[in-house]
């Protein structure tokens, strides 16, 4: 019983064990209950899961606040706030990949769900060592901070050119160094079929995985924004990695709830690019007024006013639209 309270990166291990109990509960209802075998997700289901999602990680507010404070419970719901909303990004090129690979939507669900539980990994490693290094280099954070007012100013006069995938660097090599198969086979990642030059049977890697760790490649390109962005909100590991964890959680949900619409939301990159600037704002702006830290309640009304402003503002701007908008997926894309 000792261990259970024993610090792990800043907080007990029994909190951090709860947390991920409660991850792998919902990896478990998520896969084996309310989508199991392949079935298209309709846009009434991923709300109802979108809402559910959104639902337990502002619920998990409470439990923030019980444990750690009302500050920290600031800092977590801006952390929150903020990577959920990062994340739009990677629906649009979400979009792009399955768009691209002309992947059905009834096999969407096991490549999000497989790359959400990559992300989940992938996450975690960037965060401890993010930790480990602010912790040890304080001065860390004003080269993050930097770092993100210069993402904002450049995704804000970013370019409105068209991409590509075909020309991406990544997927020429993987069809280069593997062997590919120009179809799909159902919603296999992997496939064996005899070699057109051997007629030995050989393993072939299908579209569907392709897509896969391109969706994998293009959460580490955004976590170099979304990881460093939570930092200079909060130094917390735990605030940190449970911030995002939530967002991304929810982040297949809220994938089918929008990709139908994706367009309505064209010019919420900039609000975002705004938001990045205004986060890598903040460490400097306290050092100027003489405060310990930016107080995490204005913080989190920034927020929140920034954002609401973006969503509306692109509501507005693209009522009445039928046709999908090109501004939000270049925003997405110019950001790596």
């Amino acid at each position: 019983m000792e261990l259970l309270f024993l610090t792990f990166l800043g907080q007990p291990t029994w909190m951090w064990l709860l947390f991920i109990g409660l991850v792998i509960t919902l990896l478990a209802l998520d896969l084996g209950v309310l989508n199991k075998g392949d079935q298209e997700i309709g846009v009434a289901q991923s709300l109802k899961l979108s809402a559910m999602y959104i639902a337990l990680g502002l619920g998990f507010a409470g439990f923030v606040y019980w444990q750690m404070g009302g500050e920290a419970t600031a800092q977590y719901l801006t952390a929150f706030v903020v990577e959920k909303t990062l994340a739009m990004d990677n629906i649009f090129v979400m979009a792009l990949i399955f768009s691209f690979f002309a992947i059905p939507r009834r096999y969407q669900h096991r490549v999000l769900f497989w790359g959400i539980l990559g992300v989940i990994v992938l996450r975690g490693i960037m965060i401890a060592l993010g930790a480990t290094i602010v912790t040890q280099y304080h001065w860390v954070l004003y080269i993050f901070a930097l770092f993100l007012i210069f993402t904002g100013i450049k995704m804000l006069f970013a370019s409105e050119e068209n991409h590509d995938l075909a020309d991406n660097r990544v997927l020429k090599f993987l069809r280069r160094r593997f062997r590919v198969t120009d179809e799909l086979h159902g919603n296999a990642f992997i496939v064996k079929q005899p070699d057109p030059k051997t007629g030995k049977i050989a393993r072939y890697a299908t579209p569907l995985l392709l897509a896969l760790v391109l969706i994998e490649i293009a959460d580490i390109v955004f976590a170099v924004d979304s990881v460093p962005a939570v930092f200079t909100i909060t130094t917390d590991p735990y605030i940190v990695y449970t911030s995002n964890i939530f967002a991304i959680l929810g982040l297949r949900a809220l994938y089918f709830a929008l990709s139908a619409i994706l367009h309505r939301f064209a010019y919420l990159k900039y609000a975002l690019s705004l938001l990045l600037v205004f986060i890598g704002s903040k460490i400097f702006i306290a050092d100027a007024m003489g405060w310990e830290k930016f107080p995490p309640a204005w913080s989190l009304g920034i927020t929140f006013a920034i954002l609401a402003a973006g969503v509306l503002f692109s509501l507005w701007k693209t009522s009445g639209s039928d046709q999908p908008a090109q501004s939000g997926k270049n925003g997405a894309k110019n950001r790596g």
